[in-house]
């Protein structure tokens, strides 16, 4: 298995696994999406896979901040659907 490389949650700044993060990226034609691969091209920044740093975030506008755009409230809502998706998963696995 490769070496995680760390990175730090933009709510928390809690450096952690870039695998344990979720990943939201701007584009080259400036569209924002999240990143479940890791590998798309652009700008990333990285959120803790938790509802707690995602509230956090937007009552900031870190994200608008840290990618220099404004962010769509869908944005939100699906980085909300990853991190339901996450824990649904963690739940089946155990």
């Amino acid at each position: 298995m490769k070496k995680a490389f760390q990175r730090t949650c933009m709510a928390c700044n809690e450096k952690k696994d870039k695998y344990d993060l979720i990943r939201i990226v701007k584009n080259k034609k400036g569209e924002i999406l999240v990143d479940q691969t890791g590998k798309q091209e652009g700008r990333g920044a990285y959120i803790c896979n938790n509802i707690k740093c995602l509230e956090k975030v937007i009552k900031t506008n870190r994200i608008q901040k840290i990618l220099k755009t404004n962010i769509d409230k869908k944005i939100y809502e699906n980085i909300r659907g990853v991190i339901i998706d996450n824990e649904n998963k963690e739940q089946t696995n155990q």
